[in-house]
């Protein structure tokens, strides 16, 4: 309910009288409260229109005093005039108010209903637009604050992005990008689409990030995450398709590995000469639609290739084929750049040049920078419990020739540990062991037991449980994945700033 301290905002005011005479006196956008002696402060409290036959001298006068530095008698005094409330749904949004001029006659009964019920039409349109503007900005802060903040450079890669929502009010969408920190230094790369639009859409897109999100730390390869996905569209139980590329990059392979969900195919700009194609991928079905499988494409990278991922609303528009639109995306890709971001903003530019776009745009592009084959050391083990001191002293010689001998002394005490874990407990007759020198140094053990190592507590008289409890100290990052043969174990350290 409103009251004597409840400020009002003017937020239009029209007149026949000569040009400007209202102007400076009543500026739209003023604020103010009205005083309970006022008709005002009257049609707001009760909500019913308030019709005053003459503004006499007196009134005027007490209206007058609201307005400082500024005399609205002569604008006022002598006048008839009708106060109607704006309402909706049993609520007073604000009062609208009607004068006539002196001359003219006093307003009567049948103008007070004719006021009313146009002020009430008035009111639910407000309402219906403020309700609408409402529900548009939760769509649009729910979307904004799930789409991620990606760092401009991983490992072996450097990301920019782009994120242009829809042109039409109501089009907020469920368009999305990511990038995930993978074991091996590898990156998850990702676009998604859900169809439709509104805050439905974006919800729906706000559990498909998280479940890729979950999906992309166990490691799993591309196709058999998107079979997760639909596997997980299905259980929701929702009507809603989405559209999804994702790829893992391998910098130390040199290898794209890429699954597709009824997406457009990604562009890949070669550093060689500067040629760009779209890569083929089966097209797959979307998520949601149950029951279709997905395929792997592995396609070899150099250093200096640009990986370009986006969703349809970049490509297409009304009336034309979408190839004109995956053409113009090739062309601009492959145009030269002084750096990522404008790159992003010649795509972004030769799309928009063709106009009619309407929905959300999300654009990721990624330049594969790779790991070169000299910041990488293999060794092969046998299970054998001495192998552990071959480990520690291969990593120990291996750091010092990188120039890393401040770290030499903790990556050989933990790769000793994780090598002996693993000739332990594994099955198989080898044990991998490699360090990859990157934007840190990581370690990984790996062998033929599919049995993932749990960090636990070890009491004063156990013997085991204390290997892993050194390297979750000591170690900046540590973590466990399976792999086609079994699993790997690996930790990470900061490198000393250059």
């Amino acid at each position: 309910m409103p009251d004597t301290t409840t400020l009002w905002h003017r937020v239009a005011v029209e007149h026949t009288d000569e040009p400007g005479r209202w102007d400076d006196v009543v500026p739209v956008g003023e604020a103010m409260p009205f005083p309970a002696h006022t008709p005002f402060f009257q049609c707001m409290t009760s909500g019913e229109p308030v019709l005053v036959p003459r503004i006499t001298e007196e009134m005027g006068h007490a209206i007058a005093s609201q307005f400082e530095k500024r005399d609205i008698r002569p604008l006022i005094t002598g006048r008839s005039m009708l106060v109607v409330p704006l309402k909706a749904r049993n609520v007073v949004l604000g009062f609208m108010i009607l004068l006539r001029h002196p001359e003219r006659p006093v307003f009567n009964d049948m103008d007070r209903v004719t006021g009313a019920e146009l002020a009430a039409r008035a009111g639910l349109v407000l309402d219906n637009a403020r309700m609408y503007t409402h529900q548009e900005n939760v769509a649009e802060t729910l979307q904004d604050s799930m789409l991620p903040h990606i760092p401009a450079h991983m490992t072996g890669c450097d990301i920019a992005t782009r994120y242009l929502p829809g042109t039409l009010l109501g089009r907020v969408g469920g368009d999305w990008f990511d990038a995930v920190k993978l074991p091996g230094a590898r990156t998850a790369l990702v676009v998604g689409d859900v169809m439709g639009h509104g805050l439905n859409s974006a919800a729906m897109m706000g559990q498909l990030r998280t479940a890729v999100q979950t999906m992309a730390g166990l490691d799993l390869p591309p196709a058999q995450l998107l079979r997760g996905l639909d596997d997980l569209a299905q259980r929701l139980g929702e009507t809603y398709l989405a559209t999804c590329l994702y790829a893992v990059y391998d910098p130390v392979a040199g290898e794209l590995h890429l699954a597709n969900a009824g997406h457009i195919p990604p562009v890949l700009v070669r550093a060689e000469d500067g040629r760009s194609e779209l890569i083929d991928l089966p097209t797959g079905a979307p998520i949601g639609v149950g029951g279709v499988p997905f395929e792997t494409v592995r396609v070899r990278v150099a250093p200096g290739d640009r990986l370009v991922m986006c969703t349809d609303g970049l490509v297409e528009v009304r009336g034309e084929d979408i190839g004109v639109g995956l053409a113009t995306l090739c062309e601009s890709a492959a145009h030269p750049a002084a750096s990522m971001d404008d790159a992003c903003d010649t795509i972004i530019r030769a799309l928009g040049r063709r106009g009619g776009r309407r929905d959300d745009v999300a654009l990721l592009m990624a330049r594969l920078g790779g790991i070169a084959p000299e910041d990488v050391a293999e060794w092969r083990l046998a299970r054998d419990p001495a192998e552990a001191r071959r480990a520690r002293a291969a990593v120990h010689e291996q750091l010092h020739e990188w120039g890393l001998p401040g770290l030499a002394d903790n990556a050989a005490l933990l790769a000793g540990e994780l090598v002996t874990n693993a000739v332990r407990h594994t099955r198989g007759r080898a044990v991998g062991l490699r360090l990859v020198r990157g934007d840190t140094l990581l370690c990984e053990v790996d062998d033929e037991d599919h049995e993932l190592p749990v960090l636990r507590g070890a009491g004063p008289g156990d013997e085991a449980g204390r290997g892993l409890r050194v390297v979750s100290t000591l170690a900046r990052e540590w973590g466990t994945s399976r792999t086609a043969a079994g699993k790997t174990v690996w930790f990470e350290l900061t490198l000393p700033r250059r």
